[in-house]
């Protein structure tokens, strides 16, 4: 596949990440997310990335949130979630995800974040996740697995059950 732009997602792009969006599931209401759509784009505290080929055509997205200050520890702790990670069906195994994925990290480094946690089916979603190198974890949920990237020193690093947050 050819080199993979990023880039923060505008407004203009809802037509093309609508799709993306229902088939991903759970919207309730596509009306409200067409409204909801460009506050997502601006918001400080939420990452909406789109990775495009080189004519443009948007290949996927990734949704991220950080979640701020811990209230014990403030930033040492600062995490956020990955809601979604999303490639279209014509591009997946090319990248793309891979690609995102490295983004989510870029952004998370300059926040600057501790963890990224996310949770994913684990029929198709986990084993994806799984080939792009994150180790992942029981989910205590039934069909699902937990993965964390822990961005501090390795010195630092302690799983997520030992550190008790």
């Amino acid at each position: 596949m050819p080199p993979l732009t990023v880039r923060p997602a505008i407004p203009a792009d809802f037509p093309a990440l609508r799709p993306m969006l229902l088939d991903m599931g759970f919207v309730e209401d596509e009306e409200a997310l067409a409204r909801r759509f460009p506050s997502f784009c601006a918001r400080d505290d939420f990452a909406l990335l789109v990775a495009g080929d080189e004519t443009g055509r948007l290949l996927g997205y990734a949704a991220v949130h950080d979640y701020g200050p811990h209230l014990r520890s403030g930033n040492s702790h600062r995490t956020a979630k990955l809601d979604d990670l999303y490639t279209v069906p014509g591009a997946r195994r090319q990248g793309v995800a891979r690609t995102l994925m490295r983004a989510v990290e870029d952004w998370a480094r300059s926040r600057p974040l501790r963890y990224v946690f996310w949770y994913a089916n684990g029929h198709r979603a986990a084993p994806a996740y799984e080939r792009m190198g994150y180790r992942s974890a029981d989910a205590g949920q039934e069909g699902y697995r937990f993965f964390e990237i822990d961005l501090g020193e390795a010195n630092t690093r302690a799983p997520h059950p030992l550190r008790g947050s």
